[in-house]
């Protein structure tokens, strides 16, 4: 933590240099966080001092009705450099300038500057905004840091109250800003405790989901991304999630509005569910890669009590676990005996004979194109 004080106090003396006049940095509860000092061979005169500014920094922060007659000026919705007159009868004896530190659309404290006598002084430099942008960048991951938005993420992804949900939208909306983009990832299965939001590269938020089902418990993290095309950041914190093998991560298509959140949620599932069903698609699937399974993830997760269509259920008891597999890769080789006698390594006639209690079993017609889609998708959502 020393050290984070100490870039303030170096960003704040940077400002200090670009604007030639000691600057005061406030958190937007008005906490002192650091201050510049005053250049002794400038001509300082303590009989100028102000005495709000003076009482802020002795005190480390200022009184609600100090607060409050500074935010009359609208410095909690400015976008720019506020100027604010003097008033002595508020204490306050020197104007000031106040440079609103904002990221991503959140104000997270404020740059103040005592005015000199003879008015406002002229346009503020880019270089000082600049410096305000990367306070406001710090200040933004402490309060990621500091703040448990996991509860929130739970609420807004499970919770069948819209109120609920409204209130949840709100205090990530208050803690992450407005705009996104994001990418949602969940990993199935999760087992253990929810990891801090420092250990995952770019994570704003987790929770944990206890989902039943053989995907379940799921992780749910949100990570920040620069645009939607930029999926990076989620495969790395993908794989810091990812110590140990058997879990899998799914990647829901990137959404720039945090109510967008639940919609993704349900891809980065799906995009799960099919990598712990196919392999081949993981251990890293994102929801515009896994094809077919997009369709079908939107049944029910598998587990006890799984609608399963009435004529293929016979053929997914346990007995017959190895005439389903000999279908599955029947139909995944569009019905070539050869491809699908050279992929189960038997022989031709043992193929045609599975094949035949295939039908016998369900009653379908191999030859048929609707037949075969019903059992086709039958199978891949039994996987998943």
């Amino acid at each position: 933590m020393e050290s984070v004080k100490g870039d303030y106090q170096d960003l704040v003396d940077e400002i200090s240099a670009v604007l030639g006049a000691p600057a005061t940095l406030e958190d937007r509860d008005f906490r002192l966080i650091a201050f510049g000092a005053h250049d002794s061979g400038s001509g300082f005169d303590e009989t100028t001092l102000d005495p709000v500014r003076t009482r802020s920094i002795l005190t480390r922060r200022s009184t609600a009705e100090v607060r409050a007659w500074f935010e009359k000026f609208g410095i909690a919705t400015a976008q720019g450099p506020v100027h604010i007159p003097a008033d002595p009868a508020a204490g306050v004896l020197r104007g000031r300038l106040c440079l609103p530190v904002r990221h991503r659309g959140v104000v997270h404290g404020y740059v103040w500057l005592l005015e000199e006598a003879d008015g406002p002084p002229g346009p503020v430099p880019d270089a000082a905004m600049a410096v305000c942008a990367r306070i406001g960048e710090l200040l933004a991951d402490e309060a990621r840091a500091r703040a448990d938005l996991g509860p929130h993420l739970l609420t807004l992804l499970t919770s069948e109250s819209a109120d609920s949900r409204s209130a949840a939208l709100a205090s990530l909306g208050a803690a992450l800003g407005d705009s996104g983009p994001y990418a949602l990832l969940c990993v199935a299965p999760w087992a253990g405790a929810v990891p801090g939001v420092r250990k995952v590269p770019g994570a704003a938020a987790l929770c944990l989901l206890p989902v039943p089902g053989p995907a379940g418990p799921r992780l749910a993290a949100l990570i920040r991304i620069r645009t939607k095309a930029d999926l990076p950041p989620a495969h790395h914190a993908a794989a810091a999630l990812l110590t140990a093998p058997g879990p899998v991560v799914g990647i829901g298509d990137p959404v720039t509005a945090l109510d967008d959140l639940p919609g993704a949620w349900r891809e980065a599932s799906a995009a799960a569910r099919a990598a712990l069903a196919r392999p081949h698609l993981g251990p890293v699937a994102e929801w515009s890669g896994i094809g077919p399974y997009r369709l079908l993830a939107a049944l029910p997760d598998s587990g006890p009590g799984h609608p399963v269509d009435p004529v293929v259920r016979p053929l997914l008891e346990p007995a017959h676990a190895e005439l389903a597999r000999t279908a599955e890769a029947f139909l995944d080789c569009a019905g070539q005996a050869g491809r699908t006698a050279g992929a189960l390594n038997i022989h031709r006639q043992t193929l045609y004979y599975r094949l035949s209690r295939v039908e016998q079993l369900t009653g379908l017609d191999l030859h048929n194109g609707e037949d075969r889609l019903l059992l086709h998708m039958s199978l891949k959502a039994a996987r998943l």
